[in-house]
């Protein structure tokens, strides 16, 4: 063989190569022209998912399944012919004749098929990173296997109920785990679009989540919200169809299943063990089974594991023939003589509940005093709960599904007849108090004082070292003493603050050089300082001119050291030796919100995204501390300069010094010493000393509005409308004309709809009144485009009230004594 010979062999060897298949190389799509047979798969593009036929343990049975590709190859997470498999390995998934995606068995019979009727015949299917397996006419999407799920939710999902048709995709579990074919158990959104998850058990209910507030499933204990981050629902009422979708916070590959046993379960990867983990399953003990003790009656799980519950009919109720009926009918029930001079029907409270089934939503109750004026002038209405996030719900049916929590729940008001809510008085003898009273408060009096005796010993065998003596912390490698304000964090983890020594923070400071100056605020200078470890400190100093006094001083290192949040900024410890008085942070690298937004070339930085995460980060601060937190908290300074932001422009709320620890009942409280900066009060707080959760919101408005148009609110006037920042904001919101507003250094980097969605959420923030303004979850809920809309804004009256012309000059600084703000008013 010459040459050339030789050449032309291997050239035509090389080519006819070429044409087979390699596994390496698998194809994503499937075409008219190109079915898969038994034996070979195709895979998602990014290599996430593969697509074959496989067989279930202890079966010889060939299904069409998806599975992850690089690892868990035998977890499936989609089935098609599940009813229908092929019993032998001559099967195919290939485009039909009428454009449909079909599973053939070796005679070529159509074993299952994704059945849509097609105009065109042109069709291929293609499975995507997602694990979604589409059926496409030309780029068009005429069939997805999301819209058909088997027992696995993964995220990207979005199986929900038809609110035109009432079609409900729900998930399966499977007959077993070696049969795929569907069980008896389906998981979904409830058809009474109540906004719960229900499993049902060959169609009867057998669990349920309690319904979405925003956060959370309020029926689902122990559920936080930073467990379910990333959960969303649906802007139902504007695309006529409600599903819930989730994006998870990490990329670590997690999903839902529904078991063969009928239960729910997140599961999580493990890469150390090659394992998934279980994170999450409901229903869990007996009692959240659906209704376990039946209606009107309470279900309270055993103190151990494998004890029985405790059923119990509610107050007011007894056992019947057919479980717990009402004792005493109602006054409103009763003919009117027959209830004349009773005591009228009220409410008993009971606490750490999941609420019961069946309730019904009342638009309009603000408040739980108007929630039970709504409950009392219905005579069919049995209870009442107002709850965080939802609102009014109002009981007017049967009360099933009744459970304690053993931690959380919620408060449910049960209606009684008045006779039932009088306690009984019983009477005890006066010899037996005698007799057994005096004895008993000698020994509580003698326990007493040996409990005052042995907190006094502990408090003095655990007096702090004087600081020159205290001990060097390895982690850190600065000397300090930790105090005594520990606080369990949202991590689980206990904080302490640290007391440092002058010198160690004069020497990190490298004695408060000026080349460490950061900036001056109403406390003092900030200086940045380097500890002995390595570790990046922020150093606040009181000056002697602050009208911050010892007062702040003191708040702020009690408080924020029981707060723990990734959007709060950390303190580390303080110093308080001598005259000084100093607070120590986590160093933040790019300084204050204030030093990026209003500089003309720094806020070229902040994109359009950047400023959203921003105001989504604020958000969900202030939701921690108005909700989340144990201890509910009022900011009461809330603004751009106390706004932090980390290396990776994440936002840290910061200065606590004006901070109030709020009650749980979210009243108004009324104050003498009106403390804050110009521009960013409320007017109920500026002219009346009323302040509440809704003075932050208010707070939080203006902030949006200032990030949104890059421009300070105080001090803000349009150049030719003569308009301050509200009032800008409302006129181009209002006339459809809102990029108009938006700063002009990021307007190409930002969508229209977003923007109008942030603008309307700065001025709904921004209402005069405070009970027109949203909650932080309802403006997170309007952030994320849910459903929770809160009514459109009103024209804010005290942004018009400037006359055309007149400017405002302020001098911000707090008068020591009252803790005033002055504002100094001219006209120009």
């Amino acid at each position: 063989m010459d040459y050339f010979d030789l050449f032309v062999s291997l050239t035509t060897t090389i080519f006819l190569c070429s044409l087979i298949p390699s596994s390496h190389a698998a194809t994503s799509t499937i075409s008219p022209n190109q079915p898969l047979a038994d034996g070979g798969t195709i895979v998602s593009p990014g290599g996430v998912f593969e697509l074959g036929f496989f067989s279930p343990l202890r079966s010889t049975n060939r299904y069409i399944g998806i599975w992850y590709h690089n690892f868990s190859n035998s977890t499936i997470v989609w089935v098609a012919n599940r009813n229908s498999p092929v019993s032998n390995t001559s099967g195919s998934l290939a485009i039909a004749g009428d454009g449909n995606l079909v599973v053939l068995d070796g005679q070529q019979r159509v074993m299952w098929t994704s059945g849509v009727s097609l105009k065109t015949r042109n069709t291929t299917a293609a499975l995507l990173d997602t694990g979604n397996l589409v059926l496409r006419n030309s780029e068009v999407v005429v069939w997805q296997s999301f819209d058909h799920p088997a027992d696995t939710y993964l995220p990207g999902m979005k199986p929900g109920l038809n609110l035109l048709t009432n079609e409900n995709h729900q998930f399966t579990s499977r007959r077993s785990e070696d049969d795929p074919a569907p069980g008896k158990f389906t998981l979904g959104i409830n058809p009474d679009r109540s906004t719960q998850i229900f499993i049902w058990d060959d169609g009867e209910p057998r669990w349920r989540s309690g319904r979405w507030n925003e956060q959370i499933f309020i029926g689902v204990e122990g559920m936080l919200a930073e467990y379910i981050y990333g959960f969303r629902l649906n802007n139902f009422a504007l695309e006529n169809v409600m599903y819930f979708y989730y994006n998870p916070f990490n990329s670590t590959p997690q999903r839902f299943v529904l078991s063969p046993a009928g239960f729910v379960e997140h599961l999580e990867w493990q890469e150390d063990s090659n394992s998934w983990q279980q994170i999450w399953a409901q229903p869990v003990t007996e009692c959240e089974l659906y209704n376990k003790c039946g209606n009107n009656a309470t279900c309270t799980n055993g103190r151990n594991d494998g004890d029985s519950p405790t059923c119990d009919c509610l107050k007011g109720y007894v056992r019947g023939s057919e479980g717990c009926v009402r004792r005493t009918p109602l006054q409103c029930e009763r003919r009117e003589g027959d209830a004349a001079g009773e005591k009228k029907d009220g409410f008993y409270r009971i606490e750490g509940l999941k609420l019961p089934d069946l309730s019904d939503w009342v638009a309009g109750s603000a408040s739980l005093s108007q929630c039970e004026e709504t409950c009392l002038r219905n005579c069919s209405c049995k209870a009442y709960s107002f709850v965080t996030g939802i609102g009014c719900l109002i009981w007017a049916r049967e009360l099933m599904d009744l459970h304690f929590f053993s931690d959380g729940g919620n408060d449910f008001y049960v209606r009684l007849a008045g006779s039932e809510l009088v306690e009984k008085k019983v009477k005890v003898p006066v010899l037996l108090i005698v007799v057994i009273g005096l004895p008993a408060l000698s020994v509580l009096g003698c326990i007493c004082l040996l409990w005052i005796f042995r907190r006094k010993l502990r408090a003095l065998l655990k007096r702090p070292k004087r600081q020159e003596e205290a001990s060097v912390n390895p982690s850190t490698g600065f000397s300090g003493v930790p105090v005594n304000e520990e606080e369990e964090g949202s991590d689980g983890k206990r904080t302490e603050s640290t007391v440092f020594s002058f010198e160690t923070v004069a020497a990190a400071t490298s004695n408060f050089s000026s080349s460490n100056f950061l900036g001056e605020g109403g406390f003092g200078p900030v200086y940045k300082g380097l500890l002995p470890g390595g570790q990046e400190i922020a150093v606040k100093r009181l000056s002697n001119s602050s009208g911050q006094g010892i007062e702040q001083f003191k708040n702020e290192v009690h408080l924020i050291a029981k707060l723990q949040h990734r959007n709060l900024v950390r303190l580390l410890g303080f110093c308080a030796q001598r005259d000084d008085k100093m607070l120590v942070y986590e160093y933040m690298p790019n300084k204050s919100l204030d030093d990026f937004l209003f500089d003309q070339n720094k806020k070229r930085l902040l994109d359009w995204n950047t400023r959203y995460n921003i105001i989504e980060g604020i958000a969900r601060g202030l939701l921690y501390l108005h909700r989340d937190s144990r201890l509910r908290v009022i900011h009461r300074d809330m603004k751009a300069s106390n706004i932090l932001l980390d290396d990776s422009v994440n936002p840290k709320i910061s200065d606590f010094g004006m901070a109030k620890i709020f009650g749980s009942d979210g009243n108004e409280t009324k104050t003498k010493r009106v403390v804050g900066t110009y521009g960013y009060m409320s007017p109920e707080y500026a002219m009346q000393g009323l302040f509440s959760v809704k003075s932050d919101v208010y707070s939080f408005g203006i902030l949006v509005l200032e990030i949104v148009s890059g421009h300070r609110n105080s001090i803000y006037q349009h150049p030719d409308l003569y308009l301050n920042l509200i009032a800008c904001a409302w006129k181009f919101w209002t006339e459809d004309n809102v990029m108009e507003f938006v700063d002009p250094s990021m307007r190409d980097s930002c969508l229209l709809i977003d923007v109008s969605r942030c603008v309307q959420l700065g001025l709904s923030c921004v209402q005069d009144r405070a009970n027109e303004r949203p909650t932080m979850a309802t403006a997170i809920m309007m952030l994320e485009g849910g459903t929770m809309a809160h009514p459109m804004p009103r024209q804010p009256t005290f942004a018009f009230e400037r006359s055309i012309g007149e400017t405002v000059s302020t001098d911000q600084r707090f008068i020591s004594g009252n803790s005033l703000m002055t504002t100094m008013v001219s006209g120009r």
